[in-house]
């Protein structure tokens, strides 16, 4: 447990730099190709976007880096069930927080998100 806990760490970590860069590929690396970004969007509606959609609209973002934002992230719980683990965090892509859940998947031994589920406020 101990392991799955600080490799889990370790993938939130990547998870928040990805964020503070807007790193796709560094985003890439941590989500399973099959996975995907759920999210109720402003107009109210769910919405469940393909994981390379989801990628391709970040590489568009500006990053807080390239603004010279601090971090402001953190983790609120690592929930680990064998090869199942849900991630929840807080991190500020400005204007907006989020919260994040992520349900991980250990995979051929790694750690993977296979689903994201955020919301995020103003």
């Amino acid at each position: 447990m101990d392991t799955d806990a600080r490799a889990l760490r370790s993938l939130a970590q990547t998870y928040f730099d990805s964020a503070h860069e807007m790193d796709a590929d560094k985003f890439a690396s941590i989500f399973h190709p099959s996975s995907s970004v759920t999210k109720v969007g402003d107009d109210g509606n769910v919405s469940v976007t393909p994981i390379a959609t989801w990628l391709a609209a970040v590489r568009n973002l500006k990053a807080p880096k390239q603004q010279g934002l601090e971090c402001q992230d953190q983790i609120l719980s690592i929930d680990v069930e064998g090869e199942l683990a849900l991630l929840k965090l807080k991190l500020q892509i400005p204007p907006r927080y989020f919260t994040d859940m992520l349900s991980c998947l250990k995979v051929d031994g790694t750690w993977k998100i296979a689903q994201k589920v955020m919301t995020s406020k103003l």
